[in-house]
């Protein structure tokens, strides 16, 4: 499915599928990551005497890897914010690369699918900037799914930072450099001499 927008067609349909497609498989390598540890931990013993699900507590550390605070509020004795990745107990900063990596490869393939290396690098970018349209969904979705009565990712930086800008630089990027690595279909479709 395509939407025209002035003389443009962008992929929306194809945009929107590769965009979730790169949320899930980031949260899903997020939880490989993290989840036995969370499992095993003293944090852990707490989380399922409280009754909240690890896939939870990995959302939290899934959004931290987009910079997004986890925010605890602890009513009488205090609270505040925090993030899980790096520092001396901290999940690996590695984490930080996941999502923009795929968030590049959905680019790549909303604009391979667009034949974008026949296209200016504007309309390339744009093409890439569709997979917002899942990426963000889902960020919206995650920030109230993974929120528990004390705890939650922040709601402003999870839906603009995770939901919009990380999903907008990096599917375009991915995109224009398929527009810069892919021969043209005129030249691909002629003979070779």
């Amino acid at each position: 499915m395509s939407v025209s927008v002035g003389d443009r067609e962008l992929p929306v349909g194809v945009g929107a599928a590769a965009g979730v497609a790169a949320w899930v498989l980031s949260y899903l390598c997020t939880y490989l990551v993290a989840s036995g540890d969370i499992q095993n931990s003293l944090f852990g013993r707490v989380l399922e005497a409280a009754e909240i699900g690890v896939w939870q507590a990995v959302g939290w550390v899934f959004f931290n890897a987009h910079f997004v605070n986890t925010v605890v509020d602890l009513g009488f004795f205090g609270g505040g914010a925090t993030n899980a990745i790096g520092g001396e107990n901290g999940f690996t900063p590695l984490l930080y690369v996941v999502p923009p990596l795929l968030l590049l490869v959905a680019g790549l393939a909303v604009g391979r699918y667009v034949g974008a290396s026949d296209l200016d690098t504007a309309d390339a970018a744009l093409s890439g900037v569709t997979v917002v349209l899942g990426y963000g969904l889902l960020s919206v979705v995650g920030v109230f799914l993974f929120a528990t009565e004390n705890v939650t990712p922040d709601l402003v930086t999870g839906v603009l930072l995770a939901g919009v800008v990380y999903p907008v630089v990096f599917g375009a990027v991915g995109a224009v450099v398929a527009s810069l690595t892919g021969g043209s279909s005129a030249e691909s479709s002629s003979p070779q001499l």
